[in-house]
């Protein structure tokens, strides 16, 4: 189960491994997680496999997850072994305005709260967990810049934002040399696969390192749910949750069962369990930094420990990239290449391959540099 293989996380110097471990799960406030046992066991289990990615938020099980996840910590003694990430943005104190949202006022309330939370002087990555449709851009990377100027935050990232949000904070930190966003944190899985359209290209092209969660698009391709044995419902958290509002918790559909039953016959070709194939597909897409499992039970976490231990052949692969593709939208449908061959001429035209460099190419032909 050895996790022993570091990415760095967009254009930063930050080393982490594929699969970060989620902390939400860290607590039973919610009707639904681990207790304090558990959560420690999985804690150890995925540090001693080479873990070194975690995740939480400021609000995961009302704080318990921060505090856990600090005690934890401490208790090997691992915190510059440890990457942590964690995030601001929702509201604990109702009837306060400045409680919550992206202000600078909540900003610096937040990382005061996790710090103390987590017994920790300084956050590896902190993220904004959810915009909230009214705080400018600028006043958010200005603020995560002073934090990373007083030492208090090493990097920085975005959660849940429209792209273009995302894109015009990088714009500004390049613009005004301050901290650059080096992370989104974005849903992803089989189920939900929008972030392709925008996200996976603005990540690339201005350096930011994608880190998906629910991989397992919250229970429904963990193996819970079996369309060949009528298993329709199960006893996992999209069963506590079921009836409310939360879109990201909706997850029972038509189309979704189609992607169910495909990943469970293609698990079955492979001998390996549907969670396994699930985040191992989504780990491998194009662009994807890290993968965010979280787990209730050490024996879930063991099994999703294993999703990169092998690989799905292309066939497989292809089948389930086909089940799962989203449906075209204006304006990607101007994008594809019979509209793209009437702006070239019928002429392939695409990007030079990497690491192209004009001078060693005319080196190589004999003649001089330019």
């Amino acid at each position: 189960m050895s996790l022993n293989t570091y990415y760095t996380l967009g254009r930063s110097g930050l080393r982490v491994t594929r699969l970060a471990l989620g902390a939400m799960t860290f607590g039973t406030e919610w009707g639904w997680g681990s207790d304090e046992a558990t959560a420690r066991q999985m804690f150890n289990t995925y540090v001693d496999a080479g873990g070194n990615f975690i995740d939480t938020a400021d609000l995961y099980t009302n704080g318990t997850s921060e505090t856990w996840l600090g005690k934890f910590i401490a208790e090997r003694n691992l915190r510059d072994r440890i990457v942590v990430a964690t995030k601001f943005s929702y509201n604990a104190e109702p009837g306060n305005p400045n409680a919550g949202g992206n202000g600078r006022k909540n900003i610096m309330r937040a990382v005061e709260g996790s710090l103390q939370r987590l017994g920790t002087d300084y956050i590896d990555l902190y993220i904004l967990h959810t915009w909230d449709t009214i705080t400018p851009a600028e006043e958010v990377i200005r603020t995560l810049d002073d934090l990373v100027r007083s030492g208090k935050v090493r990097h920085i990232g975005l959660s849940n934002t429209p792209s273009w949000y995302a894109a015009r904070a990088q714009t500004i930190a390049e613009w005004r040399n301050y901290e650059p966003l080096s992370a989104l944190q974005l849903e992803y899985s089989l189920i939900e696969r929008n972030i392709e359209r925008e996200f996976i290209p603005l990540g690339l092209e201005l350096g930011m390192g994608t880190m998906v969660w629910s991989p397992l698009a919250s229970g429904l391709l963990s193996g819970k749910y079996r369309p060949s044995e009528g298993g329709f419902t199960g006893e996992g958290r999209l069963e506590t949750v079921r009836g409310i509002s939360n879109p990201a918790f909706q997850k029972f559909s038509d189309r979704n069962w189609k992607i169910v039953a495909e990943l469970e016959t293609v698990a079955k070709e492979l001998g390996r369990s549907m969670a396994q194939v699930a985040v191992n597909w989504t780990a491998n897409r194009p662009g994807i930094a890290s993968v965010i499992i979280g787990a209730t039970k050490q024996s879930q976490l063991e099994d999703n420990l294993k999703a990169l231990s092998f690989e799905i052949p292309t066939e497989l692969a292809n089948r389930l990239e086909a089940i799962s593709r989203p449906e075209p939208q204006f304006p990607y449908i101007f994008f594809g290449s019979e509209i793209q061959g009437m702006i070239h001429g019928g002429a392939t035209v695409g990007y030079k391959p990497a690491g192209y460099q004009p001078n060693v190419l005319i080196q190589s032909q004999g003649a001089g540099v330019s």
